[in-house]
């Protein structure tokens, strides 16, 4: 089958597998990818120094499961949310809340870690992410299987159909066509592509809950495959959240409310175009905080920091205090039990993380390794 784009009132022909999305690159998009690409270049240059690796970096991870957690109606509030993430606490009658932030936030790890360790989408690391999103926190999780049904989406006030998704037993072949198409090799701009993934994941919508958030970490996730990542110090989830009817107005096209009633034929040059300008719009945002810590000098240990997991990004921390460390202080960190926490430190050993300064069981104590310890003084 063949997809048609519109630039500048051309038509180009492209073959691709059922997946066929309409739209016009309009020079307001041309524009936008322009300055995309303006950032990304700009960043690759600019000395990122431990300080914004270690502070902007976990702050834009925090704003995204906030942002990503508030579109859905989380009523934690941002600091809220980071007391759930960082300091392990509770809010009683907010359980549900707390759990789909943790679950957001294991997501976005998760996505980083496919990222690292893979060059393609696979439609399991997607139903994984969903199954992160929906585990409160939990890495030890089952993919969830696809809707068995319709799941209607009205408004929440009125009550009418705003969307009728594609029935339950289209689901697995659309979304098989979906990944095929993201991962086949062609000349579409790669804040293209993220865009239209977003779009079509959230017009099959696979799952009875959980579609948004999901919709917004695979287009993470190819984003950090496409070397679009700005070294994790995005979040183009506070984008969205700061006009919410603009977000649902610029999903909503085509003719009717019914996916097989001109839904999957739409034009969506609208979509688009929103999505382009809020992703320059973050990019820039990025470009201007790291221009103002490049002012301030430092070494570039974005690299290395970028390699480590955000527990360990965290950790860090501890050796500022002091140069060796034991278990209990990472239990004490995380809130975790003394034995899980004597866990993850072998599991960093392993790793070339830590090092083991006193093998002794009950006194047992960690140091960093030569690589990190170089830059724990420059993280403020």
């Amino acid at each position: 089958m063949t997809a048609v784009y519109r630039y500048n009132n051309s038509i180009i022909n492209a073959e691709y597998q059922q997946f066929n999305p309409t739209f016009t690159i309009t020079p307001t998009i041309a524009n936008a990818l322009m300055r995309i690409e303006g950032v990304k270049q700009s960043i690759q240059t600019l000395p990122i120094t431990p300080r914004v690796l270690a502070n902007l970096r976990e702050t834009a991870r925090l704003f995204s499961t906030y942002y990503s957690t508030f579109i859905e109606g989380n009523r934690l509030t941002q600091e809220q949310v980071e007391q759930v993430i960082v300091e392990s606490q509770h809010f009683p009658g907010r359980e549900r809340d707390q759990d789909e932030v943790k679950g957001y936030y294991a997501a976005l790890d998760e996505a980083e870690r496919l990222a690292t360790n893979n060059d393609r989408v696979s439609e399991a690391a997607v139903r994984r992410l969903h199954a992160l999103v929906m585990g409160g926190g939990r890495t030890r999780v089952k993919s969830t299987p696809y809707r068995d049904g319709q799941n209607v989406i009205r408004d929440a006030n009125s009550k009418r159909i705003v969307y009728m998704p594609p029935e339950a037993g289209d689901v697995p072949g659309l979304m098989q066509q979906l990944v095929t198409w993201i991962n086949q090799k062609d000349d579409l701009p790669v804040p293209l592509k993220a865009g239209l993934a977003h779009y079509q994941y959230a017009t099959i919508h696979p799952y009875y809950d959980g579609n948004g958030r999901t919709a917004r970490l695979l287009t993470t996730l190819i984003l950090h495959l496409g070397k679009y990542d700005l070294k994790g110090l995005y979040a183009l989830e506070e984008y969205y959240a700061r006009d919410l009817k603009a977000y649902y107005a610029a999903l909503t096209v085509g003719p009717s409310h019914n996916y097989y009633m001109g839904r999957a034929e739409a034009d969506i040059t609208q979509w688009i175009g929103y999505f382009i300008d809020g992703m320059a719009a973050s990019f820039e945002k990025v470009r201007d905080q790291a221009l103002r810590e490049a002012e301030k000098g430092g070494k570039d240990h974005s690299r290395l920091l970028r390699g480590l997991e955000s527990k360990q990004r965290r950790a860090l921390t501890l050796f500022q205090k002091s140069r060796e460390i034991a278990a209990r202080d990472v239990a004490a960190l995380f809130g975790y039990r003394p034995r899980t926490a004597s866990l993850l430190c072998q599991r960093w050993v392993e790793q070339g993380f830590l090092e083991t300064t006193d093998p002794a069981k009950k006194s047992r104590r960690y140091k960093l390794s030569d690589a990190y310890a170089s830059i724990v003084d420059e993280i403020d």
